[in-house]
């Protein structure tokens, strides 16, 4: 298929195709290939085909924006309306949101096709997709490797063609890091451009709905579509939107990228490096400058984050305590036995450690110590980008140490784990927008270039990635699992 939104959408005005027919299609791909991979959750047929025929009364009216009619997921982590919303955890297998999240509302009020929810780290919590209560999610390009996380299941979803393009959160590295390991384009837009109303909540300052799909192109169509002002998310930024997908095509020449020194140095695999390098040839050819620069804070990222993130965790997840709703135990003795056994039962190992770390730095006596500590290392880490922002105009670096890594092969070493999101953090915990876009090939598995931005330049970003995506193939390449062969 390999088939684009702006294709897909001539075909679809020009009579080609029919939404109906369209949405079939995808579900009968789901069908063919979920099986091996998981990456759906919740499968939304009826719902889907509704859209759709909705959808083709629309462009039969001339009523129709380019994503009308185009078979999109969302992640697991958007309330859907009268449709399971899981966060891929026991705790809420029963959920069923009687609200739509707003980029759920605005994606449906531009017609596209809602095929169902896709599989993630419960919560968010995870960089493999290893996490998630209705298990693991398996790369399509390597059957016996992650897809990455927590965003595995849109990632895998997109690469094989079971939707055209999906949303994804990225709290610290969860839309970038899959989007490289899975071969596609992942944007985590600036903190604030895309509302978190409806998102359930893992870290509320660093949580960020972004858009995952084949292209650079696809992107900034679907972004388009999702940011803006939400006056009903007091996180939300009025700072005003652009036509993101009319500037693609915009030259790069004179673009200044910078090169951290702290990311490119011998402790990045000598093949990633080659490979990076050579993409970042790529842009020198289209006009761009590369410029080294240095990031002095970024060994403060990891323990910054894995304070922050853990404390606001166990915060957010607080609720989830077998009175108001979710998951309760069978038969408690009292409330106490009710708290501790409901959530005991129903989180994950993963988000226990979280809440636990998280509870423990912000607990009296520790509060200064950790998280007052953390905090002052974000911005440390904050003012390192705004100065390394006057001297470029974008920043590139690895967006993962290496190519996907193998099946439970760092589950026993969270530590292991945690490093995996290591060239990611610093952008979540800055607020800065960052995208992964795929850049070559780790024997034979995908690897990602990341381009960071200043605040509210995703349009740099998308016109960066789509010139590099005009003069290179690695995007539309596809995984042999989808012509039916073994991935």
């Amino acid at each position: 298929m390999t088939a684009s939104i702006r294709s897909l959408a001539a075909d679809l005005r020009q009579g080609k195709t029919s939404a109906v027919e369209l949405t079939q299609e995808y579900l009968q791909r789901i069908a063919q290939f979920d099986d091996q991979l998981n990456s759906y959750i919740t499968l939304a047929p009826d719902r889907a085909l509704t859209q759709a025929q909705a959808a083709d009364e629309r462009i039969a009216n001339g009523d129709a924006s380019l994503l009308c009619g185009i078979p999109i997921a969302h992640k697991d982590l958007f309330c859907t309306r009268n449709l399971a919303t899981t966060c891929a955890s026991k705790m809420l297998a029963n959920f069923v949101s009687p609200y739509n999240a707003t980029v759920v509302e605005r994606i449906d009020a531009s017609g596209a096709v809602t095929l169902g929810k896709t599989n993630l780290d419960e919560f968010a919590m995870g960089s493999s997709n290893e996490n998630s209560f209705f298990g693991v999610v398996k790369n399509p390009w390597d059957l016996n490797c992650v897809p990455g996380g927590s965003s595995g299941g849109s990632a895998a979803a997109v690469a094989a063609e079971l939707c055209v393009a999906a949303t994804g959160t990225d709290t610290g590295g969860s839309i970038r890091q899959p989007a490289a390991f899975c071969g596609i384009t992942g944007l985590k837009p600036t903190y604030g451009r895309v509302s978190r109303l409806g998102m359930v909540a893992y870290a509320s300052s660093l949580d960020q709905g972004g858009v995952m799909a084949k292209s650079a192109d696809d992107c900034a169509i679907l972004l388009e579509a999702m940011a803006g002002f939400d006056p009903k998310d007091s996180t939300s930024s009025d700072h005003a939107t652009t036509h993101y997908s009319e500037q693609l095509n915009e030259s790069i020449a004179g673009l200044r990228i910078g090169i951290p020194r702290q990311y490119f140095n011998e402790q990045l695999d000598p093949k990633m490096t080659a490979l990076l390098q050579t993409a970042l040839v790529e842009l020198e050819k289209l006009g761009a400058q590369l410029i080294d620069i240095d990031l002095q804070q970024t060994a403060l990222a990891i323990p910054a984050y894995y304070i922050i993130a853990p404390a606001e965790a166990s915060t957010n997840l607080s609720r989830y305590d077998g009175v108001r709703y979710g998951y309760r135990c069978e038969n408690p003795t009292d409330l106490q036995d009710l708290y501790v056994r409901s959530r005991s039962e129903a989180f994950g190992e993963e988000v226990q450690r979280r809440i636990l770390v998280g509870t423990y730095s912000l607990s009296s006596g520790y509060y200064d110590a950790y998280y007052g500590q953390a905090q002052r290392a974000r911005r440390l880490i904050a003012e390192d980008f705004a100065k390394a922002f006057s001297q470029v105009d974008i920043i590139a670096s690895p967006t993962t140490p290496g190519p996907a890594f193998g099946l439970d092969s760092k589950t026993q070493d969270p530590v292991a784990m945690y490093l995996e999101d290591i060239y990611t953090l610093a952008v979540n915990l800055a607020g800065l927008p960052g995208l992964s876009m795929p850049a070559g090939f780790y024997d034979h598995r995908p690897v990602g270039l990341q381009l960071i931005g200043n605040h509210f330049d995703e349009a740099t970003l998308l016109r960066t990635a789509h010139q590099f995506q005009q003069t290179t193939d690695w995007h539309i390449r596809r995984p042999s699992l989808i012509s039916g062969g073994k991935a």
